[in-house]
């Protein structure tokens, strides 16, 4: 997976139109591209924000992350893929919609 730029595969990942976590999304990627250490985790979520900016994932639901999974104290978001995401994602070869 590490070829692939990181917002390609975040879009490929909430292709499957189920809702995901951020701090999910961060870990799986993280993962797949070895990406380690503070730095990496903000910077991958700064891409998912990027793209909900862009209207490609939407936000449906927020909570306060008390048990540090993600950053004590951090809001956490539920994202799910738009219609728009869905077309981008088509468009730039991840999987035809």
């Amino acid at each position: 997976m590490g070829n692939r730029p990181l917002k390609f595969r975040i879009l490929e990942i909430y292709l499957d139109e189920k809702e995901h976590w951020n701090y999910e999304i961060v870990s799986k990627i993280q993962e797949e591209y070895d990406m380690k250490g503070d730095y990496h985790r903000d910077s991958i979520n700064f891409d998912i924000i990027e793209l909900a900016s862009g209207g490609m994932l939407k936000d449906i639901e927020q909570k306060v992350d008390e048990e540090g999974i993600y950053k004590k104290g951090f809001l956490l978001h539920k994202y799910v893929i738009t219609d728009f995401g869905k077309v981008r994602g088509s468009d730039a070869c991840l999987r035809y919609v």
